[in-house]
């Protein structure tokens, strides 16, 4: 059994954006006295039985997530693609490489990897213990389609469009996870099949750019059949109450900290 924390499921600027009236912030169609309307930005934490654990990305709300979510050590991490909302809380993987005394494996496509490197070089030139006085990781990269084993679990990755570039679907047993994606190419579709729970990013109702809408996650819904479908990547015109009572059976939105339990096969 897979355990699976979302850590954070809101978009780029998280909910309530900064701005709007008086110092509250930007809360749009979302009621800000419903708590699970308070959105950090996306990431989750995958755990094994075993409890290794898999971080898919490392936005800027990073230390306040594991925090949150109780997770002083991690295994490996796997980034969906390089833009800053899923890689700014690269630094304060310094204390998870303190906290477990090695680098950390970092999963991604080659153009992921770079784009990484670019920003944060210095977090990948090795390991400085026992103080890590920077972070350090292990880049792996991979490529669309691949089969691995990452923090012990068995990973298979998938291409997604993301409007302005492709970004890194992932499938672990019965669970997959596809953030910022607007269009699933034809051969990225059998790895979506037979899925328990997927948790699949959607922005607001209606169409977007970069991001998928509501009716395109129904009709993706439709065709793939999964037992459970979970929103994440959500936008300040996703209200949390509107979205549980309106969505249909199967299909529920996320919030900070909500846990699912997924069969691995």
């Amino acid at each position: 059994m897979l355990r699976v924390t979302i850590l954070g499921c809101g978009g780029s600027g998280g909910v309530p954006l900064i701005g709007g009236v008086g110092e509250g912030g930007e809360w749009g169609e979302c009621d800000p006295t419903e708590p699970r309307n308070r959105r950090t930005r996306t990431s989750a934490l995958v755990e094994s039985s075993d409890g290794q654990r898999l971080l898919i990305d490392a936005g800027p709300d990073l230390r306040q997530q594991l925090l949150a979510a109780g997770a002083g050590r991690l295994d490996a991490i796997i980034f969906t693609h390089a833009h800053a909302d899923h890689c700014l809380g690269i630094d304060d993987l310094r204390q998870i490489n303190r906290n477990i005394g090695r680098a950390l494996d970092a999963y991604g496509t080659k153009t992921t990897l770079q784009k990484l490197d670019d920003r944060f070089d210095y977090a990948f030139i090795g390991p400085t213990p026992p103080f890590f006085y920077r972070p350090a990781l292990e880049g792996k990269r991979v490529a669309y389609g691949d089969r691995f084993e990452a923090a012990g679990l068995p990973v298979e990755v998938f291409r997604q469009d993301h409007g302005v570039m492709d970004t890194l679907g992932i499938r672990i047993g019965r669970f997959a996870y596809s953030t910022d994606v607007v269009m699933l190419p034809e051969e990225s579709m059998p790895a979506l099949e037979g899925l328990d729970t997927w948790v699949v990013g959607c922005f607001q109702p209606g169409p977007h750019k970069v991001h998928a809408n509501l009716e395109q996650v129904f009709q993706w819904v439709e065709r793939l059949k999964p037992r459970r479908t979970v929103l994440t990547h959500m936008g300040t015109a996703m209200d949390y109450a509107r979205l549980w009572r309106e969505l249909p059976p199967g299909i529920e939105p996320a919030h900070d900290g909500l846990v699912l339990e997924v069969p691995l096969d």
